[in-house]
């Protein structure tokens, strides 16, 4: 076992070192371990719907995320220990980067001591930076995240999707989308930056590759604006424009939004979309942001009279906004009826009320209503929720 000086010694020299940069990720995971005075280390990632946590290596099997010790570490984000089975002791530590959930690490050693645990801590931040740093051009992850083929469109919209989740101790912006492989036309977008939160939900007109094409030229106008300093009304415009001149026969929906994070105070444009819910001490406070829905984005709106209308609300502490697809509000259950706005809000109320996290939640929903569904969902479904607190004063 290496002493407190070799191993943070090992390590520094494998950091150090530029060849290390290059290494395959199992390797990294293997020299790592062994720098930090740890048995055997392995990395397992969540799959694209978030079911089975898939390791990186062949010697370990895939493990369910709703029913395993490693899965609880993923739901909750949280330490658990067990007792090896080929002798010693198993940590399980959450990688996550930033408010992202990537997966889990399963540390085997003799024994857990304050040193060890604290270096398994150390590997799991360190693994996670490294992860969130290859994974954009290592098709190895996305091959072991995913579970069947993917059709074209899919494959187009998620090349332009953010994370599932970003946040700060103050604000938490989380989504899920289904049909995971078949997507057309739905997609989510959303921002930090020192004052403000951005997050977005879009919807193009049909279900096709024209569909995610639509969705993608509109994402890409909203962040060129965006990313200019320009305010939610050019937003909208830039993606009007966009539209207008390069697909003029196609049209988008969607729901675009500012968050002050220091007041809580959140301003949304409404094109053509299901309006926004808000939930407020376990309860929905029903029409709080239904406003009249301005124009769908596209030449539609350009040949509209009238400007473009900005809605504030003020949050309160804990309060959560949901932004979602017409996909959700027609899902199908068993019996034919509609899932259905109040199954849906009562679902995040009761996961509230439980003290689930937010990222957790949104999985656990979008799961219920695929297995309330007799087949695959006839539209896209999308759902983004925004969790504001304020900073400490």
């Amino acid at each position: 076992m290496a002493t407190t000086e070799t191993g943070d010694g090992l390590l520094e020299e494998f950091l150090a070192d530029p060849d290390n940069a290059a290494l395959d990720l199992s390797t990294a995971v293997a020299r790592c371990s062994k720098a930090l005075g740890l048995r055997h280390s392995v990395v397992y990632l969540a799959d694209l719907q978030q079911l089975q946590l898939v390791p990186l290596t062949d010697v370990a099997s895939a493990l369910p995320v709703d029913d395993s010790l490693a899965g609880w570490t993923y739901r909750t984000q949280s330490l658990r220990v067990e007792e090896s089975e080929t002798g010693g002791m198993t940590a399980w530590l959450p990688l996550v980067d930033g408010a992202e959930r990537l997966g889990v690490l399963a540390v085997h050693c003799p024994s857990l001591t304050p040193l060890s645990l604290r270096r398994s801590r150390t590997l799991a931040a360190l693994l996670a930076m490294m992860i969130t740093s290859k994974r954009a051009y290592k098709d190895s992850f996305v091959r072991r995240t995913r579970t069947e083929p993917m059709q074209l469109p899919a494959e187009m919209l998620r090349a332009f999707l953010p994370p599932r989740t970003i946040g700060t101790g103050h604000v938490v912006s989380t989504a899920v989308l289904e049909p995971a492989y078949e997507l057309g036309g739905d997609a989510f977008d959303h921002s930090l930056t020192e004052t403000t939160l951005h997050a977005a939900v879009l919807d193009a007109m049909g279900h096709n590759l024209a569909s995610g094409l639509t969705t993608a030229v509109s994402l890409s106008a909203c962040r060129n604006a965006r990313r200019t300093g320009a305010d939610l009304p050019e937003l909208v415009t830039s993606v009007d424009d966009a539209l207008a001149r390069w697909l003029p026969d196609q049209f988008c929906t969607g729901i675009l939004t500012q968050l002050d994070l220091a007041s809580g105070m959140l301003r949304w444009i409404n094109c053509g979309h299901p309006a926004p819910l808000l939930i407020r001490d376990r309860r929905l406070l029903d029409g709080a942001m239904e406003r009249e829905a301005d124009p769908p984005m596209g030449l539609p709106s350009l040949l509209a009279e009238g400007t473009r209308r900005t809605h504030e609300i003020s949050l309160e502490p804990g309060d959560r906004v949901l932004l979602y697809t017409d996909g959700l509000t027609e899902a199908r259950t068993r019996d034919g009826g509609l899932f259905g706005l109040a199954r849906f809000t009562d679902y995040i109320i009761r996961a509230t009320a439980a003290g689930e996290l937010a990222p957790e939640t949104l999985r656990r929903l979008i799961h219920s209503i695929l297995e309330a569904q007799p087949g695959r969902l006839r539209d896209d479904a999308t759902i983004v929720m925004i969790e504001w607190w304020p900073p400490a004063r």
